[in-house]
């Protein structure tokens, strides 16, 4: 049986496998683009989704623009 990983994302637990990455997390939530993204409050480039693994206890934001005036 392979460990899993505890995180929040956008406040919502979630459980990942041991090794995920930020693009696993994105994945499981479905984001559509646009949107940015930040693991404990740190901007993570786009270009480095996949190679930023998770840790338990991670907190990540998926935040979209907002439009209007």
């Amino acid at each position: 049986m392979s460990a899993l990983i505890h995180i929040l994302i956008n406040h919502k637990p979630t459980v990942l496998p041991s090794g995920a990455t930020l693009s696993d997390a994105l994945h499981v939530q479905q984001a559509q683009p646009p949107f940015a993204a930040a693991v404990n409050l740190q901007f993570v480039p786009r270009e480095t989704y996949a190679q930023h693994r998770l840790n338990d206890g991670d907190r990540v934001e998926i935040i979209a623009p907002i439009t209007g005036g």
